[in-house]
């Protein structure tokens, strides 16, 4: 037991401490945080304008216009937050590091995480209030925090991979959005399910497939993620 524990802790310790330089790097900066937000806000103000509907039509519309805002902030954020670290040269010292790759990619999928999860906390209240639509649902905040695991888990790696590239910026929605359809699917089915009152058996197959792809992308990142910034 005891041989097993201290890479255990080492890994851990890596992965808190990266987690911890982008968390950190933010607070100093706010870059990653301001951009993301402001993005978010000027969706759902758009949205906002755009569907004058009437409060049952805005309730079935709620969660495809969450989810539209919080990946298309999500990919604002993931771009930039690995442009940053290849352009100040930290992606190479991270990579240098006596460290296990996984947990790089571990520190960075949890600030990139709590990044989308900061916007989404802020969003949500300004949200309800435009809309006139209750959002604080128990259900509703954990099927936003599973999709958003999901979307962080894909995203991260997928942005490892065309920070490599010239067209970064360009590349990363073309390679992230196909292979999210899943989550963003799943997501908005359950959250729409939850808003208008579904049964719980109606929703729980969107549920349960959030939690598969979580699983699945988090294992296969952690497979992959060395090759991937080796190349």
């Amino acid at each position: 037991m005891k041989k097993w524990s201290r890479p255990v802790k080492d890994f851990l310790r890596a992965t808190r401490a990266v987690a911890w330089k982008d968390l950190a790097a933010e607070l100093r900066s706010r870059e990653l945080l301001s951009a993301m937000l402001v993005f978010a806000l000027l969706v759902i103000l758009i949205f906002n304008f755009a569907l004058e509907l009437d409060v049952k039509t805005r309730r079935s519309v709620t969660s495809g216009v969450l989810w539209a805002t919080f990946i298309f902030a999500g990919t604002l954020g993931l771009n930039r937050s690995m442009a940053v670290e290849k352009d100040r040269g930290c992606l190479d010292g991270l990579l240098l590091a006596p460290v296990d790759r996984a947990a790089i990619y571990f520190g960075k999928a949890i600030s990139n995480l709590v990044f989308m999860l900061i916007v989404e906390m802020i969003v949500l209240p300004i949200y309800s209030v435009l809309y006139n639509v209750s959002l604080f649902e128990p259900r509703l905040l954990g099927v936003i925090l599973l999709g958003s695991v999901g979307y962080t888990a894909v995203g991260t790696l997928l942005a490892a991979m065309s920070v490599q590239t010239r067209t970064r910026d360009v590349l990363l929605p073309i390679l992230l959005f196909p292979v999210v359809i899943p989550v963003a699917i799943a997501a908005v089915k359950a959250s729409g399910g939850i808003l208008q009152a579904w049964p719980m058996e109606d929703i729980m197959p969107w549920i349960n497939l959030l939690l598969v792809y979580d699983v699945i992308f988090i294992s296969v990142a952690f497979m992959v993620f060395d090759y991937v910034v080796e190349e």
